[in-house]
């Protein structure tokens, strides 16, 4: 039986700039979800190559450490281009590592999530904080603006000082799920829990998911890309 799955769906952008990763060494498995900043094809290719780079990089040395190595490396690339430099592409990530007798490690830039489902009937738990200026003005007790959420202040390759690279770690059982923002805000916006889409294996779960996702967001739609996966 098929213990992950992923479900994307394009919404009314261009391309399709999530992209998602897995990777196995020596019994130790990341999962990789990554959500590319802007639409169009460099950001597209540059996003799914990262995204493999990740989960070999986190499979090897943990999760926070493997997103620490490839946000470093970014980072270079984009100090070397200079201020007066082509834009390169940009995108926001979560890694969750699962390790035989191991908590679950989390860690993530930006606003794609990571949720635990601890059991069928459970709600969804998230386990990442969203790295935006909305939770910035949550945070300072602000009323935050309609697009303040659009502003996300941390991503691969970030060179502000302050850009933060979080991290997490879980009971490594039930039902692992990361989203896009694309896949949770327009359920989130609709005051929907979407644990109510993640029901069935994680093939049907991951679909039912962005395809709820999808038709909430109408013609705004944004990329929507979930990876499901039954941790046991």
């Amino acid at each position: 039986m098929t213990t992950h799955s992923t479900a994307q769906l394009i919404g009314g952008r261009s391309h399709q700039c999530d992209a998602t990763a897995t990777y196995t060494h020596e019994g130790r498995r990341a999962y990789v979800l990554l959500d590319g900043i802007g639409s169009d094809e460099d950001v597209q290719s540059w996003t799914r190559t990262t995204a493999r780079r990740l989960a070999r990089a986190a499979a090897r040395n943990g999760a926070l450490k493997g997103l620490q190595q490839i946000h470093a490396a970014r980072a270079e690339e984009v100090a070397e281009q200079g201020p007066y430099g082509p834009d390169l592409p940009m995108a926001v990530a979560v890694v969750a590592v699962t390790e035989p007798g191991q908590p679950l490690q989390i860690a993530w830039c930006g606003d794609a999530r990571a949720y635990l489902l601890p059991a069928p009937t459970s709600p969804a738990r998230r386990l990442t904080t969203d790295h935006n200026m909305r939770q910035v003005l949550i945070d300072m007790d602000l009323k935050p603006g309609p697009y303040s959420r659009n502003r996300v202040t941390s991503y691969l390759g970030d060179t502000a000082v302050t850009a933060p690279l979080g991290s997490a770690t879980a009971t490594a059982t039930g039902r692992l799920i990361l989203a896009s923002d694309g896949a949770y805000e327009p359920l989130e916006d609709a005051d929907i829990e979407i644990s109510d889409y993640l029901t069935g294996r994680p093939q049907k779960a991951a679909r039912t998911l962005v395809e709820a996702a999808v038709t909430h967001g109408g013609q705004r739609a944004d990329n929507a890309t979930a990876l499901v996966a039954d941790l046991g």
